[in-house]
């Protein structure tokens, strides 16, 4: 399984905005082959802050994903409203792996 946490700012006058597109983007991953979670958060203490976690069957799924029309589209989207401080990481585990 592979596991995608990170974050990204957007300036807090563009969050409205970016909301829809944000719904948008994760309706259209939910339904790609091997997408098990995709999620957008607003932090409570930092309005500008949105955290990212997203669970993969495997890196062939997500490399998929990434080719998707629906991300192209959103890579054009989110390039017009300021997004910055851009933190992903990506890490590979054991599916029956638990803590």
């Amino acid at each position: 399984m592979i596991i995608v946490m990170g974050t990204v700012r957007v300036p807090v006058e563009n969050i409205a905005a970016i909301r829809p597109m944000m719904a948008k983007v994760i309706a259209a991953t939910l339904k790609e082959d091997g997408c098990i979670q995709y999620a957008y958060g607003q932090d409570v203490l930092d309005p500008e802050l949105i955290h990212i976690a997203e669970k993969w069957r495997d890196m062939a799924a997500l490399k998929a994903h990434f080719q998707a029309e629906h991300m192209k589209v959103w890579a054009q989207e989110r390039a017009t409203l300021g997004l910055f401080d851009r933190k992903i990481r990506v890490f590979e585990t054991d599916e029956g792996a638990e803590v």
